[in-house]
């Protein structure tokens, strides 16, 4: 075996030599080293530059924050409150009132009468929709009565803003979204666009959205008590499971937070045991456990609260550390439990108690205040299905009240994670700043009510704009991350479905493959520390097929005056680059015009990458039409132009000259059919790839950014010969290979040693014919010379001559399987289509030997950006689980109609229209998705060699009947050579090893065993929680829920719908 190894590596060895070029394209840059400059990356410097471009961006939308803040302050104090406000004596742009909703049946749904203002839009690119820069635009929430006093006094002096907005913009031309949500639910933003609205109900509320609770209150652990006794059931119960599920989405990802149910006994409703981070995974076990809880048994206060008070008191724990609350869900009762409150809370009240009153009925709500009130809190009502959403959001205006009487210590700037910009931006930012009412009472009492929050987007790609991308390498790459560890720049951060209500939270260590170094370069960046490491780590490839072990070097430092830290990776090889320097104009248009198609026949075909050369250039996916835009405006501009970004468009142009030389000196005196090639190619840095012949590119699937394909990253990170079969996945059954040639690509990387200096810039590879090499496997795998014929040298497993891949093709396996454990080349013709597929879908039995022996090693891990198809529901009766259906007696009842009863059914079917976990509890999808996708989490598994000896022999047990294997390494190839007995009974059968991507099941990873490991975070370093001044005897009131008519009409109108649709009601997109 190993002397058909050797034959193999040779034969390989010798194409690539002849016709990869690597020797002659090294001399090509060493004949054309004028024509470029080797610069150096400095890692620390560049992150120091970087870090500096970020933070100057951001002080710029600080400044305009404050001056919105501050002039809002102003404002409000200046104000003078009218009763008798009407509706028409405000003028502005109902960002609604030109939103068309849909019924169900499509038709168009009758709006409210509006006094909207009719504004013109134009196209703007920089907001990527229409806009009105004369005016800003109002959303008000739909279960808000816009002709309100209290909304119309706020439209009132929320108006003057508008010049704000306005100077805003003089000042710097480059601001995005201007915002201010007041906590009476009105958002005025700058500048004006009609409203994105969902298909069916708005629900959007700024109130809601991350951005608005992260600057309106400091962090907060909470724990949340439900009352389960037996007087809650039917619509209560349901009431109180919906009033926690939107409690949750209250909550961002510097909180902290548990759930409990308590009738006797007090007992937490998840697997979690204590406090736990209230980031979007640990909300959804929440979310899903909370629908399982039954009433029954007795209410005992005491149980619930002592409980509450322990998980607070909990020191061993990470959490807030910063405002602690209760927030108690009941019926009602009569203890008032003060000898627990004296016990836990007393003289000093550290934690706020929140109580809320769920249901109709008749029991006495005094407790339930006075528990409240004595305790630093608030009581709520909850009567009905449209108090939920305020009641449980209104606790924040409490919270608030310490940053209120802080004052400007309280006025800190705050940056918020990634998340989806309501409005058409894509990925953004925003940096917010509470606003607070200044007044006073006619004591000169300080008022302590927070007017809301100022916020300013910033769109990620403004960001990237400031990062290095090409100077670093197909490798390198420049990410941030903020104090939950959670990515702000990341070539990873690729959320697939962004229309949710959440923000898009990645933390590091799930947007590269974990390991101990990495932990502790992200406790670091957290800490705010700067500092640089040189590790080996596993990478994933681009295609996520393989796993590669390369070196990389990392290097972090703070970006000042921000949460975010900065860090760069890269590999050795990217320590330096070319920069060209094209000044021969001459030479300029002689290389050019090898780009031009009509060169193409006798100098291969061109790709180049559709990378932004010049500002004018317009993008294309289409590769050819991409290149006639180029072609077309380099007519017009010259590479110098300033227009243009001279260091891309010199070395695309050098490249293009450097890669025809390479087709004149080597491609061109070669016959490619002699070796069974189906085509030569060379890519590069500079983006060009060339491929030759020019009939082969009709064939050529892989990306024209060289940065973006597979085969040329994985090249630059690995030594030798890197084989890459099409990938085929598991149901692919074949085509007619007559018909239809396949081929396998095989790449080197090109290594550079100029002054010293070692880069590699350049990736060349052949093209193999499958079917051609296939049959020369066999003979190259076999004890055939020249000289022999076919035919007559078989042999019999029983005799003593020796077999081979050829000759005993019907008794011996022989394979090439490449480092990801695919097949790569077969000596069974029934392989041939099988070509690319994980080798456990061929011999599953063999693939297991070979991990089994330790020849691959496995890495799982999880992709938390994925898309997947709803899962069904598991409910298919008639009714939703837990709601009362009258009977045919009761429907024919007058008295049953004008009953409570009716009222509370009538009830269920409105609150189908707003919450989807009403009649199923799956998780909630985007805004238009119709629930026809949702966002989901999908386990990936990879495999890789492991570093075990390059030769093994072993004989696969099979009980009566026993398989012998040999496998052995390739030199200088990422290839597995492997022999083996061809399997003869049925005992050899294998359970298949999995590799394709799949999702991960319900609860997996396990998230009851991860918060037990938390990661590493910091929460914000300023905390406003108490205030000896803090007036605390507002502490209570009903239900403060008043929809406008046509919000009812509306929702009668979808009634029908509702009680049919299989889909729940999507939300509102993030602001």
């Amino acid at each position: 075996m190993q002397y058909w190894a050797r034959r193999l590596e040779q034969e390989i060895d010798g194409v690539m030599r002849i016709f990869g070029g690597v020797q002659q394209l090294r001399k090509i840059y060493d004949d054309n080293k004028s024509l470029f400059e080797v610069k150096e990356n400095v890692p620390r410097k560049l992150v120091e530059k970087v870090a500096g471009d970020i933070e100057s961006l951001l002080a710029k939308k600080v400044r305009a924050l404050k001056r919105l803040a501050n002039a809002a302050e102003k404002f409000q104090k200046a104000h003078h409150w009218q009763d008798n406000i009407r509706e028409e004596d405000i003028e502005y742009y109902d960002s609604k009132a030109d939103t068309e909703y849909d019924d169900p049946d499509g038709e168009e749904i009758e709006r409210e009468k509006s006094n909207s203002l009719k504004l013109e839009f134009t196209d703007d690119d920089n907001f990527k929709t229409k806009v009105n820069y004369s005016y800003a635009a109002v959303q008000i929430p739909t279960d808000i009565y816009k002709g309100s006093t209290v909304i119309l006094n706020e439209l009132n002096w929320t108006q003057a803003l508008e010049d704000v907005f306005i100077e805003n913009r003089k000042e710097d031309p480059s601001l995005l979204w201007q915002v201010f949500g007041s906590a009476t639910g009105v958002t005025r933003y700058y500048p004006a666009t009609p409203w994105r609205a969902p298909n069916k109900i708005d629900l959007y509320d700024v109130r809601r959205r991350p951005w608005y609770i992260q600057g309106a209150s400091s962090p907060k652990d909470m724990v949340i008590i439900v009352d389960v006794s037996g007087s809650v059931s039917g619509l209560t119960l349901k009431l109180m499971k919906t009033s926690v599920y939107e409690m949750l989405d209250t909550l961002s990802d510097d909180d902290y937070v548990n759930v409990a149910s308590f009738n006797e006994k007090a007992k937490p409703v998840s697997c979690f045991k204590h406090l736990v981070q209230a980031n979007i995974r640990n909300k959804k076990v929440f979310k899903e456990d909370v629908q399982g809880m039954v009433a029954k048994g007795t209410t005992d206060y005491k149980a619930g609260f002592e409980y509450a008070f322990d998980q607070l008191q909990n020191s061993n724990i990470t959490r807030a550390n910063c405002n602690k609350m209760i927030m108690m869900f009941t019926d009602g009762g009569e203890d008032r439990v003060q000898d627990v409150f004296e016990k836990y809370n007393w003289p000093n009240k550290t934690v706020r108690v929140f109580t809320f009153s769920v249901g109709q009925h008749n029991y006495d709500v005094t407790p339930l205040q006075w528990m409240a009130c004595a305790n630093k809190g608030y009581y709520f009502e909850i009567p009905s299905i449209g108090a939920i959403r305020i009641n449980t959001q209104e606790y924040l205006d409490v919270l608030g009240r310490p940053m209120v009487l802080a004052g400007n210590r309280a006025k800190q700037v705050q940056w918020t994670n990634v998340y989806q910009d309501a409005l058409g931006l894509g990925l953004v930012v925003t940096g917010t700043l509470p606003v607070f009412n200044l007044t006073e009472d006619s004591s000169d009492r300080k008022n302590q009510l927070i007017l809301g929050v100022m916020g300013i987007d910033v769109a990620l790609n403004d960001i990237k704009r400031l990062t290095p991308r090409y100077n670093l390498g197909a490798n390198g790459y420049v990410f941030a991350i903020d104090l939950n560890g959670y990515v702000l720049l990341h070539p990873n951060l690729q959320p697939q479905i962004i229309n949710f209500r959440e923000p898009v939270t990645l933390d590091f260590l799930d947007a590269e493959l974990e390991d101990e170094n990495k932990e502790e370069i992200r406790r670091s960046m957290i800490d705010g520390n700067d500092g640089q490491r040189f590790i080996k780590t596993l990478i994933k490839s681009l295609d996520e097929q393989y796993i590669d072990e390369v070196f990389r070097t990392y290097t972090w430092a703070p970006i000042k005056s921000t949460n975010y830290s900065l860090g760069l990776v890269l590999p050795p090889y990217s320590t330096y680059y070319i920069q060209a320097n094209l000044s021969d104009q001459i030479l300029q248009v002689k290389y050019f015009e090898y780009l031009l198609p009509n060169s193409f026949e006798s100098e291969g075909h061109v790709f180049i990458a559709p990378r932004e050369y010049c500002k004018d250039l317009d993008l294309s996916d289409n590769n050819t039409e991409f290149l006639e835009n180029f072609i077309a405006l380099m007519e017009k501009v010259t590479p110098d132009s300033k227009q243009c970004d001279n260091f891309l468009l010199h070395n695309l142009i050098l490249d293009t000259g450097i890669t025809q030389q390479l087709v004149d000196q080597v491609w061109k005196d070669q016959d490619l059919n002699t070796y069974s090639l189906l085509a030569v190619f060379a890519a590069t840095d500079g983006g060009i790839t060339r491929v030759f012949p020019n009939k082969a590119a009709d064939d050529w699937e892989e990306e024209p950014e060289p940065f973006n394909a597979s085969f040329y990253r994985r090249s630059l990170d690995n030594k030798g010969y890197i084989f890459k079969p099409p990938y085929r996945d598991a149901g692919y059954r074949g085509l007619d290979l007559e018909n239809n040639t396949i081929g396998i690509l095989v790449s080197t990387a090109v290594e550079l040693s100029i002054g010293g200096k070692t880069l590699k810039p350049a990736v060349v590879g052949v093209k193999l014919d499958l079917e051609a090499w296939a049959e020369k496997f066999k003979v190259l795998a076999s004890n055939r010379t020249d000289r022999d014929q076919l035919g007559t040298r078989r042999c019999d497993p029983s005799s003593s001559c020796e077999m081979d891949c050829e000759a005993n093709n019907k008794d011996l396996i022989c394979v090439l399987i490449d480092d990801g454990g695919f097949l790569v080349l077969s000596n069974q013709e029934d392989h041939w289509y099988q070509v690319g597929k994980f080798f456990s879908e061929v011999d599953a039995n063999l693939m297991s030997a070979l991990y089994n022996n330790s020849f691959y090693a496995r890495k799982e891990s999880y992709d938390f950006q994925s898309v997947c198809a709803p899962e069904a529901p598991s409910n298919t009766g008639a009714a939703p689980r837990g709601v009362f259906v009258p009977t045919v007696a009761d429907l024919l009842s007058l008295a049953w109609w004008t009953s409570a009863a009716a009222w509370s059914l009538f009830q269920q079917f409105l609150y189908s229209l707003t919450y989807s976990s009403w009649f199923q509890t799956e998780e909630v999808v985007g805004d238009g998705m119709e629930a026809r996708e949702t966002s989901c989490i999908m386990k990936q598994t990879q495999y890789y060699f492991s570093t075990v000896n390059a030769t093994y022999n072993a004989i696969i047990d099979c009980g009566n009947c026993s398989r012998l294997f040999h496998a052995q390494r390739l030199a200088n190839t990422n290839l597995l050579f492997v022999v083996a007995d061809k399997p003869i009974c049925s005992q050899c059968e294998s359970v298949k090893l999995l590799q394709a991507e799949v999702r991960a099941p319900p609860r997996d990873p396990n998230q009851c065993e991860l918060v037990d490991r938390p990661r590493y975070r910091k929460g914000p370093h300023i905390c406003f929680d108490y205030n000896a001044t803090e007036d605390t005897s507002d502490c209570g009131r009903g239900a403060s829920f008043s929809p406008s008519l046509g919000v009812l009409l509306s929702l009668q109108l979808l009634l029908l719908y509702s009680s049919t649709s299989r889909h729940p009601l999507p939300p509102a997109a993030c602001l």
